[in-house]
């Protein structure tokens, strides 16, 4: 059987539940249980901070087998950043053990009337006093835990940046965050500062042979792979030297320009090469894109840690103008230890910079910084104003769009968001499909949600050419559907996606023989189950209240074109030609909400009670 741990933090009460074989063969895993059970879970008006709404946390089927890059786990909730339904996928090993432990999906509710974590073991799950640990930082905390329970215990733990509700806080796993949408601010405002899990290993598949090997054949399909020895090398940050130069597409002080002078000659994979100590992976991975380095001289030596990793690269140079290597290891590494979103940092940063170029912002309203793009010292101080919420941090730890709605003057025009969520480190501009699958995404923009490697030479379904202005809403949507197949086994977007080494085909197969369910095997029934998923997270959002409006970029990419770079000039010119093309599709009416074919063709037939008056 398989089953999920249900903890009710205010009463105290946990208890462990068999998921039902349909909804397991109906929902196969991952982020298919957790659509399900955030839909079911959580009502239409929820405050996302109160006690209503949930956090779950889940690990897929093939977690802790030698399945590659099966290991990662989700966290999902109502966003306190968006409102909408969010998912953030989080590295390391916490998802092996939770499968090791016998579960899949944990399900956190209410509110602890006290500082709190959790302690899983043995079958057995304690709450138990954080108090110790209360305002400690991620590295502070999980030190404390490994020597209270041994080294043996793996963990997930929340930030002070949590704590004091900045509403992108992430959930940390050793040095990996589940990163987007707040999910840590949801965990700490359930007053739950970790969950701790101590189990032995054990045999997690039905037909051991046949699971073995598929596993050989992945691992060859891997190290064969183009760019394997590269991406092992380098890690993420060796995208910087692609789509900087080739696509012009990582924007830079605040998405106006698509170069930055003296940018490529520090920030890229070269320079952070030199600064590497070691590589690291999350559990039964070969590629290891984890890197560890460590500045050796000027005034931050001596600080060591993991990353950056391409977005956090970008989100601490290009945002504010600056590019200061250094400065990027020094960000990543506070964002760490205090819990935050580096995306959701740096491009909040950027945003106060552009302010204060623009005189909205003055030094009287920045605590006296002064924020010239190029400079990375005032950067730095408002990662830890944001951490603590002080004085201009209070506001930017409410995210861009609440920030411009507190500070005025035009402002909004300025915040660089799609559904409340800041935008990654793509350029809506340079890469369209990018773009609007920043606008379409459920949750916001995420670029890892539909990335579209159509884009830059995959064929499937068919290539993209990354200036068109319309066309594109097919691609999209496979992109969209496809990624959540593959998140119904959590497979890492990087290998299974990004760079192509496995696909569904092969997922398909490791699933059928770690569960004994046959239909896994079959390619077109995961698609069909990640649009049914993708369709149930829309709903999510739809009884919530949001539709076409929403689906939209900030005014800047329709208004503004991007200036320099090979994209110079670009503006996104009809978001509505796919957005209609998109919506037809995915049979949705003309205002975004599924119509109800289209639910009882997936099998939702239930929710279209929920959603009926919402159409027009």
């Amino acid at each position: 059987m398989r089953r999920l741990l249900r903890v009710n933090l205010s009463s105290g009460k946990t208890g462990v539940e068999d998921i039902p074989a349909a909804t397991a063969e109906d929902f196969v895993g991952g982020r298919g249980f957790c659509a399900k059970y955030l839909y079911d879970g959580v009502k239409p008006g929820t405050d996302p901070l109160g006690p209503e709404n949930k956090l779950l946390l889940v690990a897929g089927p093939l977690a802790g087998t030698s399945a590659q890059a099966f290991s990662k786990w989700i966290a999902v909730t109502k966003s306190p950043l968006s409102n909408t339904f969010t998912r953030s996928v989080g590295g390391g090993d916490f998802g092996a053990w939770l499968r090791w432990a016998g579960l899949e999906l944990i399900i956190l509710e209410g509110k602890a009337p006290e500082p709190s974590y959790l302690y899983i073991h043995d079958g057995g799950c304690e709450i138990r006093n954080a108090s110790p640990i209360w305002g400690k930082s991620t590295s502070q905390s999980q030190r404390y835990l490994k020597k209270e329970h041994g080294p043996a215990a793996r963990l997930v733990c929340i930030g002070p940046a949590a704590e004091k509700l900045v509403l992108y806080a992430p959930i940390i796993c050793d040095r990996r965050a589940a990163g987007r949408g707040g999910t840590g601010t949801v965990m700490a405002s359930k007053n739950l500062k970790a969950i701790v899990i101590e189990s032995s290993r054990r045999d997690l598949v039905a037909n051991p042979a046949e699971f073995r090997r598929l596993v050989r054949q992945q691992v060859n399909a891997m190290k064969q792979g183009l760019g394997f020895d590269v991406f092992l090398e380098y890690g993420t940050v060796q995208g910087l030297d692609y789509f900087y130069p080739v696509f012009g597409s990582i924007p830079m002080k605040n998405y106006r320009y698509g170069e930055l002078p003296g940018w490529s000659d520090n920030i890229g994979m070269w320079p952070y090469a030199k600064l590497t100590q070691k590589h690291v992976g999350c559990y039964s991975c070969a590629l290891k894109c984890g890197k560890v380095r460590k500045i050796t001289e000027g005034p931050y030596a001596g600080i060591t840690t993991e990353g950056p990793q391409f977005e956090t690269a970008w989100a601490f140079s290009g945002p504010s103008g600056c590019h200061d290597t250094q400065a990027t290891l020094v960000a990543n590494h506070l964002c760490y230890e205090l819990g935050l979103d580096t995306i959701s940092t740096g491009n909040t940063i950027g945003f106060a910079y552009e302010l204060f170029e623009k005189g909205i912002l003055t030094a009287k309203d920045t605590d006296g910084l002064m924020l010239k793009y190029g400079d990375p010292a005032p950067m730095l101080a408002l990662v830890e104003k944001i951490a603590r919420r002080e004085g201009v941090g209070d506001i930017l730890a409410e995210g861009v769009k609440r920030a411009a709605a507190y500070f005025g003057k035009g402002s909004e025009q300025y915040a660089m968001h799609v559904k409340g969520l800041e935008m990654p480190g793509y350029d809506p501009r340079a890469r369209k499909a990018m773009g609007m699958n920043f606008a379409l995404s459920n949750m916001g923009a995420c670029h890892n949600y539909g990335w579209p490697q159509q884009e830059i030479g995959d064929p499937r379904p068919r290539l993209l050419d990354p200036a068109a202005d319309e066309g594109q809403g097919d691609v999209i949507k496979y992109n969209h559907d496809s990624t959540a197949a593959l998140e119904l086994g959590i497979a890492c977007i990087f290998p299974s996606h990004h760079l192509a080494f496995f696909g569904l085909d092969l997922m398909g197969s490791m699933l059928a023989a770690a569960t004994g369910v046959t239909k896994f095997e079959n390619e077109d029934y995961l698609m069909y189950t990640g649009e049914k998923v993708y369709n149930l997270e829309r709903c999510f959002n739809t009884r919530e209240g949001f539709d076409r409006k929403d689906d939209a970029l900030p005014r800047r990419m329709y208004t503004e074109p991007l200036k320099g770079g090979v994209r110079n000039g670009e503006v996104v010119r009809k978001p509505d030609a796919i957005l209609d093309q998109y919506y037809d599709l995915r049979g949705w009416d003309r205002n975004g909400i599924p119509a109800a074919r289209t639910l009882a063709r997936l099998g939702l037939d239930r929710v279209d009670k929920d959603i009926a008056r919402f159409r027009r």
